[in-house]
């Protein structure tokens, strides 16, 4: 196996990313000469500046960095507040789909939680959750906190069938939704339940996912009644529904793989621990910044010869 030179690497990187840099401002500036002189951009170069403009950070390895908005951080700074021992609630309400944008907040969070010693209990609300969780437990829990023990550190309940039904009865009592977790240990044998009855003993709740049930049903049918801080990570498209929650219904919230690439980054500047920690949203959000400061260009360009030509027929 050939292990390359990190000064090799640096300086690749830093080849590609000038590159990239070049490529789109030569091609946005021949594509605004074309434009200014009266000819036509065939739509295929569009579609090409585009490709670009995604490949190019996948292939360079294009990042930026982002700094948390305050509904980020509300929900970072309330993780940070809990005290060693408190108790988390995290509800896996997503499926495949829409994993893509949700899956890197679900394991920042997870990582974080149990980075302060936080007991999570898990939950989900949709069936194919449990396989989302399963992920969470494979690439965060195991492989970096292999000394948390189940059932003690934290505690995997799986799905259960009911949408806000099951929200209506632990809201007062767990253990007649779930007497035992996934791996059919009985209630009372579950350290993390302790001094746990109900949702309203819980520290924080965390609704992961943008469907229903989602962070909406959490709050009507547990935070409200039951007065437990609530907090979400939802896909994009969602995340405007529910900024009129925040601060009074839910106290923080992860808007698609921004928000969760905001978490990451809040992560990686404030704890040293977190400095190499996989960053799968901060990756992601490289192609996308890129190819929206391409469109943004199209836009201007557009809008510049515009009212130029509308200008001229006036003159």
């Amino acid at each position: 196996m050939t292990v390359l030179n990190p000064l090799f690497a640096i300086s690749a990187q830093t080849i590609g990313i000038t590159l990239t840099l070049i490529i789109i401002g030569l091609g946005l500036a021949w594509l605004f000469w074309r434009s200014f002189s009266g000819k036509e951009v065939d739509r295929r170069i569009i579609f090409i500046f585009i490709f670009f403009s995604v490949a190019a950070p996948i292939l360079f390895k294009i990042s930026f960095t982002f700094k948390a908005i305050p509904i980020v951080s509300a929900l970072y700074d309330k993780v940070e507040s809990l005290p060693a021992g408190s108790t988390v609630l995290i509800s896996y309400d997503f499926d495949p789909a829409m994993a893509p944008e949700v899956q890197p907040m679900a394991d920042a969070l997870s990582r974080h939680c149990l980075s302060r010693d936080l007991k999570i209990i898990y939950m989900c609300l949709f069936p194919t959750g449990q396989g989302q969780l399963e992920e969470t437990f494979r690439t965060v829990v195991r492989e970096e906190f292999p000394n948390k023990k189940d059932g003690i550190d934290f505690v995997n309940l799986g799905y259960k069938a009911g949408g806000e039904g099951v929200l209506n009865v632990i809201v007062t009592d767990f253990e007649k939704m779930f007497p035992t977790d996934v791996n059919s240990v009985p209630y009372g044998d579950i350290q993390v339940f302790d001094n746990i009855k109900s949702c309203q003993n819980l520290d924080l709740i965390i609704s992961i996912g943008g469907g229903r049930p989602g962070i909406k049903e959490w709050v009507l049918f547990v935070g409200d009644p039951g007065n437990v801080p609530m907090a979400a990570g939802v896909a994009a498209v969602v995340a405007p529904q529910l900024y009129p929650y925040f601060p009074n219904q839910i106290l923080g919230l992860l808007g698609g793989v921004k928000g969760a690439a905001e978490y990451e980054n809040k992560m990686r500047d404030e704890h040293e621990q977190f400095k190499d920690m996989p960053t799968p949203a901060t990756t992601m959000m490289g192609p996308q910044t890129l190819a929206h400061i391409v469109v943004m260009a199209f836009i201007i360009i557009g809008n510049i010869l515009y009212f130029r030509n509308k200008r001229r027929e006036e003159g």
